[in-house]
Parts: C-alpha cells; structure tokens; sequence
C-alpha cells in the first residue's frame, strides 16, 4: 500500500464501479414517495403498501428505494446516513432544480462551493440529509500531483445558477445519480481501514480529524464518513428510521466476481443474495452491497 496523503490501497475498485441505490426505512412511505417526487424531484417508478422505487425522469435505474418500517424506534443518535447526493448532469439542471426549491419553499437549510462543486442541501420530512450537486469541469478540480482531492467550503454563486437555468423544470433528468453517500460513521480510523483495504476505494482527504473522503478512480468522493454527531455512536437496529442499506453497481459480472474473491481472501463476512448481490456490513453497521448495475 502507498500511504501518502492520500491512501491508494493494491486491491482497487474498478472505476466505474460506483454508487448506485439507497435504501431508507421510513415512517410515512406516502408522505416521503410525495416529497422526494414533488419537493426533490425523482419519478416514481413502482410502489405498494411497503415500499417504493424512484429513479431518475426518462430512466427505470433505482436510485432511491423507501421503506415503510412498522413500530419505528424514537430517533436518537446513531450510525448511518448523514446525506444521500443526488449528482445532476449540469449546471442549467442545478438551476432549474434551485428555482424549484425556492419556489415550492422545500427545506433548504444550505447551499456551497466545494472548489469540486456546487451543492444545495436540504433535509426530508423524517430528517434525513440530502444534496442535490453538480460536478465543475474536472480541470477546476484542485488534484494534487499525489492523486489527494482536496474540498472547500465557501458560499455558492447562487445567481450564477439561476442565470445557469432554462426554467423548464421537469423533475430530475436522464444522466442523474447517486453521486456519493455520506455516513456518521462510528470511528474514522476502522472506518478508513474497511473502505480501503478491504473495499478498494481510494482515500482522496481527510478534513481534519472529522472526516474523510474515498472513492473509486479519480472521482473526488464517493463515500465519505464523519463523526460530526459524536463518535462511537450504536449501530442502527432494523426498527430505526434512516439508512437500510446502500449499493454500489459494477459494470461487469467480472468485477462483482473479483470483488467477491477480495473479500473471500481476506476472510471479510459477506452474505450472496437471490440476485447475486454480496451483501456486508462496515464497521460502523451499516450495511451495503455490490450488485451488477440493473438493465435500464
């Protein structure tokens, strides 16, 4: 392993392997499928008594799956999702997507330069944190000649999105994604030592001793982990509103393969489920999969 300031580990994720759904356990299923189609702006794709599937406009890719948990426990603080990014093509989408927030008053409590990207953030009716982002041109990117991404955090050109849009908002368009899942991780030291030794991901930074960043190829992150709400925090329970689970899609049944023979190797538990998916758990609890990315 090259330990620089970042930390490239010799097993690596293939590139393009990347996040793909998020699952959340919720309380109203009808009243968050509604925000998340109305406020946020996916399509619904399928939904029942229990659960329901949204994705992107003109796509059948699920990137948002919404639980109903019978009996939830009372919120305290735990592990799990500190905000799923939903990544949109442009710049004019992230105004269009601005407008619309602003006109329908939905819950923005943010809105940043990240020096990578532009970034709103808001919160849904069950408090679970979202970002809704666009990527600049990767050579506005501040890459350091070890590979390390390095984000800030200053006060976004609002009026430049806004000038960026065409106001014809319909909802999140084709191209949208997960672009990175962020997690209230228990502690960052396993936390680092999981996602790239026995994940594969590349470390990008640390900010500070709060926070770290990771991801597959040369993206500036896919997953990152904090202990902003406190360190050591339990494990979620089954019965706990927020993160069921996240994925990440391979391109390949190649790469799940060899994902698959890393984790034998280094003796790291893992469940295969019906459809293939290998399924474990972080050191923090909280549980994620690798599936091949579903037909479109």
């Amino acid at each position: 392993m090259t330990k620089m300031t970042v930390v490239i580990p010799n097993f690596q994720l293939a590139a393009e392997t990347q996040p793909g759904t998020v699952a959340l356990k919720v309380n109203n299923l009808d009243a968050q499928t509604k925000f998340y189609r109305d406020v946020i702006g996916l399509e619904v794709y399928e939904q029942n008594s229990m659960q329901s599937i949204l994705g992107a406009h003109g796509s059948r890719l699920p990137l948002l799956i919404l639980r109903r948990v019978a009996s939830p426990l009372p919120l305290t603080p735990k592990t799990g999702l500190y905000h799923v990014a939903f990544l949109l093509p442009t710049r004019k989408d992230l105004g269009n997507a601005l407008i619309h927030y602003l006109t329908e008053q939905a819950p923005l409590i943010g809105a940043s330069d990240h020096g990578y990207s532009e970034a709103l953030y808001l919160t849904d009716p069950e408090g679970n944190g979202i970002e809704v982002y666009r990527d600049k041109p990767r050579n506005q990117w501040d890459i350091r000649p070890d590979g390390e991404i390095p984000g800030i955090t200053i006060e976004m050109d609002a009026q430049g999105v806004v000038d960026a849009a065409d106001r014809q908002w319909q909802g999140f368009p084709t191209g949208t994604k997960v672009g990175h899942v962020h997690l209230k991780v228990a502690g960052l030291k396993a936390t680092e030592e999981f996602y790239t030794d026995v994940l594969g991901l590349s470390l990008k930074t640390s900010f500070g001793k709060s926070a770290k960043f990771f991801a597959s190829g040369g993206y500036h992150h896919h997953i990152a982990g904090n202990i902003w709400t406190g360190r050591d925090l339990p494990a979620s329970d089954s019965h706990d509103l927020g993160l069921a689970y996240y994925t990440f899609w391979t391109q390949t049944d190649e790469e799940l393969e060899r994902i698959k023979n890393n984790l034998e190797k280094l003796q790291q538990p893992f469940a295969v489920l019906p459809k293939q998916e290998i399924s474990l758990t972080d050191p923090s609890g909280i549980k994620l999969r690798f599936e091949k990315i579903p037909q479109n």
